[in-house]
């Protein structure tokens, strides 16, 4: 199990984790979009993730997604997943953060959070635990406790859920 692989410390900041918060393009998906006419700009997302955050909802942890864009696939897929903390369309991710504080009452030590892009940083910083995928810029990885094994929209976000479901935390 990758988890009791981990340093003590790192350990031990995940077990403070209440809640998962992701960024979509590059972290959900692999960063590509299509334009389908008649639709528009759609992504791919994968089913081993959104089952890996089926899981960690059901195990009592909070999810929510922040991006920078604001799309309709990506509104369609957190309401399937059941993600009801939802936040679009600004790339200041400091005030999704504000935000879901606010709704939960949750700490930022009990906020894990992956990004992969340079806007990503600020919320990286002040998270209780945070990651990233190998294909981040290397800003981001400089400044992440964890880069998964996996790649964004390939199981990079059930590796982390399962990271936090598996530590042993009581919801």
């Amino acid at each position: 199990m990758v988890f009791k692989s981990l340093s003590v410390e790192l350990q031990e900041k995940i077990k403070k984790v209440r809640m998962l918060i992701l960024d979509v393009d590059g972290v959900m998906t692999d960063g590509r979009i299509w334009w389908i006419e008649g639709t528009g700009w759609t992504r791919a997302f994968s089913i081993k993730d959104g089952y890996g955050l089926k899981l960690l909802m059901k195990a009592g942890f909070d999810v929510a997604v922040i991006s920078g864009g604001d799309s309709k696939s990506v509104r369609e897929r957190a309401q399937f997943l059941g993600i009801k903390h939802v936040y679009l369309g600004d790339e200041n991710k400091l005030v999704a953060i504000e935000k879901i504080r606010g709704a939960t009452g949750f700490t930022n030590d009990q906020f894990a959070f992956v990004g992969d892009e340079l806007f990503d940083i600020p919320v990286l910083k002040i998270v209780g635990f945070s990651a990233t995928v190998p294909h981040a810029v290397s800003e981001v990885k400089e400044e992440v406790d964890y880069v998964t094994q996996e790649p964004g929209g390939f199981g990079a976000v059930r590796e982390v859920a399962d990271l936090i479901r598996t530590a042993g935390n009581e919801p």
